[in-house]
Parts: structure tokens; sequence; C-alpha cells
């Protein structure tokens, strides 16, 4: 299969700050002052692509709509500004291992990882993704209902309807990783391949990805994490562990479900990389020092959006910004 070549998606203001004109999928800045940060997003085009039936779950990847996907795993220095800007004040303090401030965030539980992005969204002037009915940071969620006029959304109770930044569900993650924009087709691999990708420790250079290395390593730098997805996203082969969004049963009808986790880590063999890997991360308050999430963004479909200065977005460029598992529950 030839080498798919990556596209340059235009992404609509309007679907990031509700007026009408035309830029880049660029990056978006989150938090005020020393306690700012950038995240760098990238178009997933080719709405209503066809689902993968190769792959796990089966069929997979199709996804109806346009939306963005952050080009790095989340780093803990994103983690500990958030923590500094809003966590600390409300019992939302999001606890992670300290591998360095550009490494990913691991150790951190799916409940925290909805807690940090529904902040994204909040401190941006937009309405949360995911409904707690507690307030303690690892306190579990429950699903959005028919009572959420604006929010509820029957194929995905998880997810608000009007919220724009999320975790990635299992379709989208899957298109993101492994479709080829070009020629419509999936590969094997995240790294635009159909055989396993060149095992590095660290780096850009193409086709390569972490894994296969020393447990005690750790990982990578998150914009040192290998090479890119046809989309143009590192990462998604190899260094940690990715929360989904989507339960592991594929069933949305208990906010306690176990939740999936794609895409292999820095120390295991190149088949948890593949497209038919899906691994079972337990419930939402537990966390794994080898685990860790990325973020997406997508269109509201109902209610209000942000004010346009709510967020600020730049062009593109660049983002840059445990060893032993381990299972925690707050509460």
């Amino acid at each position: 299969m030839m080498k798919a070549q990556i596209s340059a998606w235009m992404l609509s203001v309007g679907s990031i700050v509700g007026i009408c004109s035309n830029l880049q999928a660029g990056t978006v800045t989150f938090g005020s002052g020393t306690n700012s940060f950038q995240m760098e997003f990238v178009t997933i085009g080719n709405p209503g692509n066809a689902a993968d039936t190769t792959g796990i779950p089966n069929p997979v990847g199709s996804v109806g709509y346009i939306y963005e996907m952050g080009k790095y795993e989340v780093s803990e220095q994103m983690i500990t500004k958030y923590n500094a800007e809003f966590g600390n004040e409300n019992s939302l303090v999001v606890t992670h291992l300290n591998q360095g401030p550009n490494r990913p965030a691991t150790s951190i539980t799916w409940n925290e990882a909805a807690r940090f992005i529904n902040w994204l969204n909040t401190s941006t002037g937009g309405f949360a993704a995911y409904k707690f009915g507690s307030t303690g940071v690892n306190d579990a969620p429950v699903l959005w209902t028919v009572s959420d006029l604006l929010d509820y959304d029957a194929s995905n109770p998880y997810r608000s309807k009007r919220t724009r930044f999320v975790l990635p569900t299992s379709n989208e993650w899957y298109k993101a990783a492994y479709f080829n924009p070009s020629n419509g087709t999936y590969y094997d691999f995240p790294t635009g391949s159909n055989t396993a990708p060149v095992a590095v420790s660290s780096g850009t250079l193409a086709n390569t990805a972490v894994y296969g290395q020393s447990q005690f390593q750790g990982s990578a730098e998150v914009d040192k994490a290998g090479g890119l997805s046809p989309y143009g996203v590192m990462g998604f082969g190899g260094n940690v562990w990715e929360w989904e969004e989507t339960s592991f049963d594929l069933n949305n009808n208990s906010g306690s479900k176990d939740r999936a986790l794609r895409g292999g880590h820095w120390y295991e063999g190149s088949s948890y990389l593949s497209s038919t890997f899906r691994g079972n991360g337990g419930g939402p308050f537990f966390s794994d020092g080898r685990a860790g999430f990325r973020v997406a963004m997508v269109t509201p479909s109902s209610g209000e959006v942000p004010e346009p200065t709510s967020i600020a977005i730049f062009g593109l460029g660049a983002l840059g910004l445990a060893y032993h598992a381990r299972r925690k529950a707050k509460a």
C-alpha cells in the first residue's frame, strides 16, 4: 500500500468560536498568565468514511463529521497548570507520575481526564462534556438523560451535545490513527504502514514509534513520540496507552463501565500498537502508570457556543508540551 500523504484540511472558525471565516486547524490556549498552555489540533476530515471491518472492535472507524484531534498526548505540564489555575481551589486536583513536564501525564484515571476536559470547556466559555453527580475528582460520572434537553444524545449519553473538547470515542480515535485519507483505506499500524514501525526510545522520524524499550526508561516527550499518523498525529502507537471515551464493552448504559485503552506503550511489543488490539483499562476510577490521554475537539450540535473572545486561536505550530503500573481510587 502506498504511503498516505497528509492532507491539509481547513477548519472554519465557526466550529471553534461561532463566527464565519476560515483558518487552518491550529492551537488553542487555555489557562491564564503563567498557568497558560496551548494544545495543537489536527483536522480529521473525510466525514462519512466507511468503517474498517478488519480491526477491533468490528466494525470501527466510521465518523460522520469533521473533527479535530490533539496532535500530542496531554503533558504533565498541562495538568500541573490546570491544577494551579483551577484544581486546587475546587478539590479537583489531578495527580500524575512525575516523569518530566513535557512527558505524557500518566497514572490519571478516566474520571480525572474527564474533569480536566470539562475545565477546558468551561474555562473557555463553553459547556462541560461530562456530567458528574458529585464533586470529588475521581467520583464516577453519570449519564446525560432526556431531561438534560441541550446535552442529551441517545447515541452517546456520556458526551454533551453542546460541548467542544472531549475524550475521543472508539471510532474517533481509530479513524485518526489508522485511516488513510488519500485512498479511503485503513492501515494496520498508526504510522501509515501495514508493517510494525521501527522501535525507538525517542524521535520524530517517519514510521517509528516508542515501544519495545526497557520498562525503566519511561515514556518519551510528547513531541518526540515517533512518526506521525497519515493525518499528522503523533504518538498513537506506543509511548503511553490512551483512554477512549467509549466503554470497553461499547455499551453506554452506565457511567461506571470499564473504559478502553488503545495504542500500547513504551515497553510492550508491536502487537499492542496494531488496529487489532484494544485493552480494558478497568473502571473509570482506575489508573495505570503507563496510561495517559489526548483531547479531541468537535463541533457542538446544540446550545450556545463560546464567544469569539473566549478562545485564542493561533496558526499551526509544534507544541512540545511510569515505569510501574499502579491503580488508585479516591473518595
